[in-house]
């Protein structure tokens, strides 16, 4: 089972810098200095605009890209398990060696890195299969395979009656000994083995011209596809 370091993994991203400027409240008078009894302008006077001052103020935003890939794999990794740390380059200077080192060889950002290097670059690449690859978890609900061995008769008829049964998640078609792989899965974690072979029974040993079946049911499951 994954430690707590191992389930941490690193989203560099790259804000983008901008100067806003802001109304200053209460500055709607022009300053003016005072020698004798004759004003002298401001600043603001001899440029002859309005006499209100602005401030300028620099601000860090990410662009849509950017936001959607650290959206997506922020909600993946609660869903699975997992927490991201994510780092925006645009901010964390020099003294940040560690992101250098991290990103060495990094083409394009955003970039998600894992505890074993593995990583993903640029916003083409954060899809749900890529990003899962990098946070596999424990299954949540019993997965089972059963091979099945078929005698003869009708293999479209026996593949139609299979894919309806909702436990069955795949089918693959073998030469050899077995002539069906069958992929099962039962939503409740709690499912015993005994449950599992019942239903292989029941609902596939029955079925006619299957003559032999065999079932392994795993103790722990780990997997990198989506949940």
């Amino acid at each position: 089972m994954p430690d707590d370091e191992s389930r941490e993994l690193t989203l560099y991203v790259e804000s983008k810098k901008a100067v806003t400027h802001f109304y200053r409240a209460g500055s709607l008078a022009p300053a003016t200095a005072q020698v004798g009894n004759n004003p002298l302008p401001t600043s603001a006077d001899t440029r002859g605009g309005d006499a209100s001052s602005s401030l300028g103020e620099s601000v860090f935003f990410l662009s849509d890209e950017h936001a959607r890939c650290v959206a997506f794999t922020e909600d993946l990794a609660k869903r699975r398990g997992y927490h991201v740390k994510v780092v925006d380059i645009a901010k964390t200077g020099r003294l940040e060696r560690l992101v250098t080192e991290r990103l060495r060889g990094v083409s394009q950002l955003p970039a998600l890195v894992s505890p074993t290097g593995l990583r993903l670059e640029g916003p083409a690449a954060f899809t749900e299969e890529a990003v899962c690859e990098l946070m596999p978890t424990e299954l949540r609900s019993v997965r089972a395979f059963t091979y099945v061995k078929v005698k003869g008769g009708d293999f479209d008829r026996i593949r139609e009656v299979l894919v309806a049964l909702p436990q069955v998640k795949e089918l693959h078609f073998l030469t050899g000994d077995w002539d069906i792989f069958v992929v099962l899965e039962f939503p409740s974690a709690q499912s015993r083995k005994r449950e599992v072979i019942d239903f292989v029974t029941d609902k596939i040993r029955s079925l006619p011209d299957i003559v032999d079946t065999s079932t392994l049911v795993p103790e722990y499951t780990i997997t990198k596809f989506a949940i």
